[in-house]
């Protein structure tokens, strides 16, 4: 497979892009992160979602600790090269670190971010050796 594709996308200066992972079936937006040329190519060669983790600058396959792995079926540029969007099925219906289905979770309500959607499992059971 030629990785020409893979030089049509407009990396930032840390050779990163944006990623947006949006639910296959019902079209919620689940969450953002980075990706950068071989997380990109890793996702489209075992169809599953793959960042690079910022934090713990290593590539991330997302689930590899919670079991919510995101399954690819579509992948999309963006008009202007810079931005991925990824259509998954989200394993286990949580996408969010926190808990919830989602990540954008904090609605501005009266000049403040307010949480408005619920916990569906506590984080601590997800990421903990006896929640697994």
């Amino acid at each position: 497979m030629s990785d020409e594709w893979l030089k049509q996308v407009k990396w930032n200066e840390d050779g990163l892009v944006p990623a947006i992972a949006q639910d296959v079936h019902s079209g919620q937006v689940l969450m953002m992160a980075w990706m950068n040329p071989e997380s990109l190519a890793l996702t489209v060669a075992e169809k599953r979602a793959i960042y690079w983790s910022r934090s713990r600058q290593r590539l991330w396959r997302k689930g590899e600790d919670s079991g919510h792995v995101q399954h690819l079926h579509d992948l999309r540029l963006d008009c202007d090269g810079d931005c991925i969007l990824m259509k998954v099925e989200q394993v286990g219906g949580i996408a969010c670190h926190t808990g919830r289905q989602h990540c954008f979770f904090y609605a501005l309500q009266d000049e403040q971010w307010q949480a408005v959607d619920e916990v569906l499992k506590d984080p601590h059971a997800i990421y903990s050796k006896a929640g697994e």
